[in-house]
């Protein structure tokens, strides 16, 4: 694994402090994310397992989900593509040395920014129709491969099928244009009623019949574990990966990749009656020790999760007190012995599904795992 070691700040002057952080190394933060790599492999081949037929493309936008950007892709080096949602994405991953397809979704790209797709062999996706026309554009002066996305219901981004059929019609032809590929997007795959992911395969099936020899892409990570008949040219996993099923009730033996820690800071015994926290949201039902755990919302962990939302400490259960703070927040462990300042709270991770936190605080795995911020120190294993 590798690791960034504590560092005692008071053996270092604050010239070797500001040397080592210009030469890319990192001070410890309290809060650590521990990203299991080899769980990021395992679930691309679970992936793999399902839809052999499939080429995947593999979703990595918005830092991996949260789970960092060059190392995952890198773990994920026998996927056949990877898409992201911004062009800086794909350009880090370039510079990184990350070589086949890279998908940029639907995004805003002017004349400049499809000159470097063009230069980067980046895939762009024409969404709407000034896409449209700007892709025609830039074809003119460089080759470009496109992925022409159809609203097939979910009214986000996307070709309504009239306007997508034109697209296919124009770019299909453009000299400078080297592959066109269809693409789509259902809106509720994790749904086990069908009726809603149906219609949408019939439009694009379809507006696909009219030019069968564009490569199709349409199942996301729930499609992928419900619907086979969702599995065409290429698929594209993305929350499962990391080790989280989309579709409840449904075992592929995933491994959840990521687990988030800190350390306690302080400990304090408080009366019966006492508050903890901003706008004394916990009241102490009688004598009780709370511990003020090193992670808040200015980490990424959620202001709004409730009281009682759990967290593990020392591999025990224990619970949420009080609002979470900027830089912190209080736990109860009045039941828990032997509890120290600098030991390990488990925010969520293998052992406490961040699916059970993401409910606690009224939100989805999906948010805490991509609002985890840059104060939170990702290591690798």
């Amino acid at each position: 694994m590798t690791e960034v070691q504590p560092t005692s700040l008071s053996r270092l002057s604050a010239r070797q402090v500001a040397a080592d952080v210009a030469l890319g190394r990192s001070l410890q933060n309290t809060a650590v994310a521990r990203i299991d790599l080899s769980a990021v492999k395992h679930n691309l081949q679970v992936a793999r397992r399902l839809c052999p037929r499939s080429r995947i493309m593999a979703m990595v936008k918005a830092n991996a989900y949260g789970h960092g950007l060059v190392p995952v892709a890198r773990a994920l080096a026998d996927a056949d593509g990877f898409a992201v949602a911004r062009l800086e994405e794909a350009v880090v991953l370039r510079n990184a040395g990350v070589g086949g397809r890279i998908q940029l979704l639907g995004t805003y790209l002017g004349r400049d920014d499809l000159a470097v797709c063009a230069q980067l062999e980046i895939d762009v996706t024409a969404h709407d129709r000034s896409s449209v026309e700007a892709i025609v554009a830039a074809a003119r002066e460089h080759t470009l491969r496109v992925w022409i996305k159809l609203d097939s219901g979910m009214h986000r981004l996307g070709l309504d099928p009239e306007a997508f059929l034109e697209a296919d019609r124009i770019l299909a032809r453009h000299p400078g244009v080297l592959e066109v590929g269809h693409m789509t997007h259902f809106s509720s795959a994790d749904e086990v009623d069908p009726r809603t992911l149906n219609p949408q395969l019939e439009v694009f099936g379809e507006c696909h019949a009219r030019n069968p020899a564009a490569a199709a892409s349409l199942a996301n990570s729930a499609a992928l574990l419900t619907r086979p008949d969702t599995h065409s040219d290429w698929v594209r996993p993305g929350i499962m990966l990391y080790g989280v099923t989309p579709v409840p009730g449904i075992d592929v033996n995933l491994r959840p990749a990521m687990q988030v820690a800190s350390r306690v800071l302080a400990i304090r015994e408080i009366p019966a009656g006492d508050t903890v926290g901003y706008n004394r949201r916990w009241v102490a039902r009688r004598p009780s020790r709370i511990a003020t755990i090193g992670i808040g919302y200015g980490d990424g962990y959620p202001r709004h999760a409730r009281n009682g939302t759990p967290l593990l400490l020392n591999g025990r259960p224990v619970e949420l007190a009080g609002r979470v703070s900027m830089d912190s927040l209080g736990v109860d462990v009045s039941d828990c012995a032997d509890v120290a300042v600098g030991d390990e709270a488990q925010l969520w991770g293998k052992e406490l599904p961040a699916e059970i936190v993401a409910e606690h605080a009224a939100t989805i795995h999906y948010e805490l795992f991509t609002g985890l911020t840059s104060r939170v120190t990702r290591e690798y294993m």
